[in-house]
């Protein structure tokens, strides 16, 4: 006697529901919120939608959402940068004093500074691995030594705070043309920081959940030590990851330099807690190992809609800190919320 035996579909290779497909994306909580600050202005104010309205606050966004890309990236990998704000000034301040004061090409100037970028921020990863003290701590040291350094040295060489002169140096209109012209869609100029922003969050998202190293981000942030047990050079990732927030400094500095043709030495301070909240917003846990470039690039864009929709609105810009305390704490519940979910629909 044979009884016929029906196979019971194993849950595990079953498909997905479009929720549980879209849960397990950081970037989903920021997404919406996006479209409902974008909704509200356009209600609230008219001016929001013009395309002058538009091509401002993407202005406002691009910077930002530059560095809250690669501030991203940093915290997936399970780290912070405190200098990240302040490197922006620095960068900058290079440029513009060997450009002017030594009378170097722009693009050379423009070089020497990538480098010292590069260098100053191989040297916080390699202290945070070498030491293993916590990166705020390393970091906050660094913010405290580059601010100091940029005060000094700018005011030892120009007897003031500020240094200006770039558009009189050689290579400025050439390097100006690449990190700071303007594109014209309709008769409305926009700049070219936007074309830097998408370009820089498109290889970062391709880079986090395209290649081996976005692997190694996501373990790093996870757990060192089980990653170190898979063969991930957690050392060397992490240098590379705050390697990657100098990269994105020096891009926003040299940007900030040929558009505004000057810098202040004071520049950049308390940006960084801009760029981590931008990133928190676009699905980051404070704890590492979840997160999304594309998600940091949607947060900054609410920044910048909520910032400028403020004004269009007329109302007191004090009200915009208002709305980021409200948006982190959402933002927070919201991504812990999200990263539950999504546990329990990838098991």
């Amino acid at each position: 006697m044979t009884a016929a035996i029906q196979a019971q579909p194993d849950e595990r290779v079953g498909k997905k529901s479009l929720t549980d497909r879209l849960v397990v994306r950081p970037e989903i909580g920021a997404l919406l919120g996006a479209v409902l600050v974008f909704v509200f202005f356009s209600v609230v104010t008219g001016q929001f939608l013009s395309p002058l309205g538009v091509a401002t606050w993407l202005d406002d966004s691009s910077t930002l959402g530059i560095m809250a890309v690669v501030v991203a990236l940093l915290m997936v990998g399970g780290e912070f940068d405190l200098s990240a704000g302040v490197m922006t000034a620095s960068t900058s301040l290079v440029t513009a004093i060997l450009a002017t004061q030594a009378g170097w090409n722009v693009w050379v100037a423009l070089a020497v500074s990538l480098v010292f970028a590069l260098g100053v921020g191989a040297f916080n990863g390699w202290l945070v691995m070498k030491t293993g003290l916590p990166s705020f701590i390393v970091t906050l040291g660094s913010f405290l030594a580059l601010q100091g350094l940029n005060l000094g040295v700018t005011r030892l060489v120009t007897n003031t705070v500020q240094v200006s002169g770039m558009r009189s140096t050689s290579g400025y209109e050439s390097a100006g043309g690449l990190f700071a012209s303007t594109f014209a869609i309709g008769g409305t100029e926009f700049q070219s920081s936007i074309i830097w922003w998408i370009l820089v969050t498109v290889v970062a998202a391709v880079l986090l959940v395209r290649t081996r190293f976005g692997n190694w981000i996501f373990a790093v942030g996870g757990s060192q030590v089980s990653a170190r047990s898979v063969g991930v050079p957690v050392v060397r990732t992490k240098i590379l990851l705050f390697m990657g927030t100098a990269f994105g400094a020096w891009l926003v500095g040299s940007i900030n330099i040929l558009r505004f043709a000057s810098v202040q030495a004071n520049q950049g301070i308390g940006l960084e807690f801009q760029y981590i909240i931008a990133a928190v917003i676009g699905g980051c846990l404070l704890t590492g190992g979840f997160g999304s470039a594309v998600g940091a690039a949607i947060g900054a864009l609410i920044f910048g809609m909520a910032r400028q929709g403020i004004v269009f609105a007329q109302w007191n810009s004090d009200w915009f800190m208002l709305f980021l305390g409200i948006m982190l704490l959402a933002a927070v519940l919201v991504n812990n919320a999200f990263r539950r979910r999504a546990e329990r629909v990838r098991r």
